[in-house]
């Protein structure tokens, strides 16, 4: 559903939220960190290389992610203005849903990354919210600069958006799924989540 730059450019910000090493900057950063190291353990490990082993690694990252993300505010936000009207069932569902599409689109190219240098640039705390700022360093030379947003549950820092180049991940979405509700239903959206999951 994702227009392919901005599809792409994503895959790049999952792809640091994942495994990018650096010193702390701040509480969120540093929530960050034992996160980063299990993800790079997991891409690193020899027993969990290969095609064969695909499923298996996407399970243990998969583990590590929903530490990180909040998935249930991120479809919240993604839905927008939909998610009031929807039932408990049908937020946890469009919640999975959201998720699995996150995880098709974007799980493979983060297991394509190979060190490409990362650099913490920077955290802003705002009461319950904060943004870390990271700067990926493409193969070609070209700075990517990426930013999380997070909010603090407890004493938990979840990741609830990812901006790449000032592009909101969860803003774009929530575009798309807006206009196929607007000219459809959501039951429609969910129809094609369904479709794309199958």
């Amino acid at each position: 559903m994702a227009h392919r730059p901005l599809a792409r450019a994503a895959a790049i910000g999952l792809i640091v939220l994942c495994v990018a090493p650096g010193a702390g900057a701040g509480p969120a950063t540093d929530r960050l960190k034992p996160e980063i190291d299990r993800v790079i353990a997991t891409l690193d490990n020899p027993t969990l290389r290969g095609d064969s082993k695909a499923q298996q690694r996407r399970q243990a990252i998969r583990g590590i992610t929903d530490n990180v993300f909040d998935w249930t505010e991120m479809s919240r936000r993604a839905l927008g203005k939909h998610w009031a009207g929807r039932t408990p069932a049908e937020q946890q569902e469009f919640a999975g849903l959201f998720r699995d599409l996150l995880e098709r689109a974007y799980v493979s190219k983060i297991e394509r990354y190979a060190g490409e240098p990362i650099a913490y640039v920077g955290e802003s705390v705002d009461g319950d919210q904060a943004t870390v700022r990271t700067r990926i360093t493409t193969k070609q030379g070209q700075d990517v600069p990426i930013d999380y947003r997070l909010a603090r549950q407890g004493d938990n820092w979840l990741v609830y958006d990812v901006l790449v180049e000032n592009i909101s991940l969860i803003n774009n979405y929530r575009t798309q799924f807006d206009g196929i509700i607007k000219t459809s239903s959501y039951e429609e959206l969910v129809k094609k989540l369904k479709a794309r999951a199958s």
